[in-house]
This record gives structure tokens, sequence and C-alpha cells, in this order.
């Protein structure tokens, strides 16, 4: 017997009043709100990401620059002669060991390549695992055996030392092609190989989710009504799958992040005189005893931002969860 849907709708009421007549979204939204956690995470990550977007103004506002070199400030040993690292009201987190620039600008300016090299990660780690994913679950059969033989393929391979074995010859493979310099080569290296090893993980989710939408009563109905395998897989499957996506790319920004500082810090990656958090954290490592300050305030922004993300993402999935009850 189908239950009238006036019948179900005060029911839904009586027993989640705050939920009646508002959307997915909303309902969504309403969860993540009462994490406070998540909240204050979630302010944390955006102020950074703004101050990153918009880091030649906060400097310019600020009075500091990421190229002036202060060698005045700095004694025989190449240390700020100030305490705590030379933190003052001119520089306020202080000046960087040896050359003397703004440890602060060079934070902001170097956290706009690191984002950069997550982000594009991400989106094209999401791209190519979405398409895989979606296609493999819902065409099954015969299309999902050689995708997964194909997905299994490419975790099998070893990704850390596969990147650092390949980083040296295809940066300059693509330098020889005339498209960019050093820095923009090893940007194009990281955003490929870490997509291309990263985008299994994505197609294992996606198609897991694609493959129990698929067995939904509206997909059949569509079916039966005689839509077009495009037009279900566009108009019903992939609106559908975007709460775990959403979820899983707010934890992969962080990984990548913490990726592309890694390999920095190894020196696979960016290098000087261009800045990332990796590069800033491999001169702090030098001067651990001479200057600690410098370690702590650039670690720890590493470990703010990656852990913000992280709660975010914590807070997204609990708040898409519909079993979540806070």
């Amino acid at each position: 017997m189908v239950c009238p849907k006036g019948i179900m709708s005060e029911q839904l009421e009586t027993v989640h009043p705050e939920i009646a007549g508002r959307s997915p979204g909303q309902i969504a939204w309403m969860r993540f709100k009462r994490n406070k956690v998540g909240v204050v995470a979630a302010i944390i990550s955006l102020t950074i990401l703004s101050l990153s977007a918009f880091a030649p103004i906060v400097c310019r506002i600020l009075g500091i620059d990421p190229n002036t070199l202060n060698l005045e400030a700095l004694d025989s040993s190449g240390v700020p002669k100030l305490p705590n690292g030379g933190i003052s009201l001119d520089h306020p987190l202080g000046l960087i060991p040896g050359t003397g620039r703004d440890l602060l600008a060079q934070l902001l300016y170097g956290s706009r390549i690191s984002f950069l090299v997550a982000f594009l990660t991400t989106a094209l780690a999401l791209t190519i695992g979405l398409f895989v994913g979606i296609v493999g679950g819902f065409f099954r059969g015969r299309v999902d055996n050689a995708l997964g033989r194909f997905t299994d393929f490419f975790l099998a391979f070893p990704a850390f030392f596969m990147i650092v074995a390949l980083s040296t010859p295809v940066v300059q493979r693509i330098q020889g092609w005339g498209i960019g310099g050093d820095n923009f080569a090893r940007i194009v290296f990281l955003i490929f190989f870490l997509s291309f090893f990263g985008w299994p993980g994505f197609s294992r989710l996606i198609r897991s989710q694609v493959m129990s939408i698929r067995e939904r009563d509206y997909i059949t109905a569509a079916q039966a009504m005689g839509a077009k395998r495009s037009r279900i897989i566009m108009k019903e499957i992939v609106p559908n799958v975007w709460a775990p996506v959403i979820v899983v790319v707010s934890l992969s920004l962080p990984g990548y992040l913490a990726a592309e500082s890694v390999y920095s810090f190894l020196g696979l990656g960016i290098q000087p005189p261009a800045s990332t958090w990796g590069i800033l954290l491999s001169n702090a490592s030098r001067f651990v005893t001479a200057m600690p300050s410098f370690f702590l305030i650039v670690a720890g922004s590493l470990v703010i931002v990656v852990l913000a993300f992280n709660l975010v993402g914590d807070a997204l999935r609990d708040a898409l969860d519909p079993r979540t009850e806070r």
C-alpha cells in the first residue's frame, strides 16, 4: 500500500519539524551551521584563501614586499638582529634568515602557488575520476570490468617513487617544448602526475555511488519512459553524486597542498627565487636551532591550513549525510 504524499509530509513534520518544507541543500546548510568546529574551520579556510588570492593588495596595505632584501637587519651569521626572528611592526612575522625577506609576504605569495597546484590537481583528478566512475558504474558489464582493471593498473604504481624518479627527465622534456621556464615546467609536472596517480580514488568512490543510484526507482522509471542514456546520466545520475564528491574534494585539497609542500621541500617542486610553503619549510629546517621561530611559524601555518580544510571536510560529510543527527 502506497502512503499518500500528504500523510508522509505530516509524519515528516511530526518527526522532524525543523526540516519540513526545506530542500536538501537547505537541510545540509542547517546541519553544517550546527557544527561549530566546522563553521570556525570554514571561516579560517576562507580567510586564508582570501589573503592568498589578494596577496599583492594585502602586502601593499601592510607595507611589506616579498622580494625586498633587508640585509641591514641581519647579523654576520645571517640571522635577524632583533629577537624572535625580527618580529616587529614593520615585519609582523619577522624576517627570513640569509636573505632578510619579509616572512609574512613570502607566506602569502608562496601560498598562491601551493593553492594553485592543489586546486588544479584536484580539478583534473576529479574530472578523470568522474568520467571513468560514471561510465563504469552506469554501463557495468564488460565496460565496468575493463575500466576496473584500468583503475587497478594505476593504483599499482608507487606514486611517490614514480614522481621522484621522473621529476628531472619530465621537467627537462617540458622545458624542451619551449612553453615555459623551469618553475612553469615543475608546476605542470606536479599537477599532471599528482592527478595522474590521484584520479583512481575519485573513480572508485563515484563508481560505487553510481551503481547504487542506478538501482533507484526513478532511474528505472526514466528508462521505462524511453529516456536516453545521456539524459539519465546528466539529469539523474550526476546531480545525485555531488554530495560525496564535495566531501572528498574538501578532504583531497589539503592532501594535495601537503603533497606540493613535501615535493618542494625535497627539491622536486618549485625552485627559488619563487616561494611556496615547501620551500619555506625547507629553508626553515636549516635554522631550527639558530632561529626556531622561523620553523614554528612556517610549520604552524601549514598545519593550521591542512587541519582547517580537513575539519571543513568532516563537517560537510556530516551535513550531507542524511543519517546524521546533531
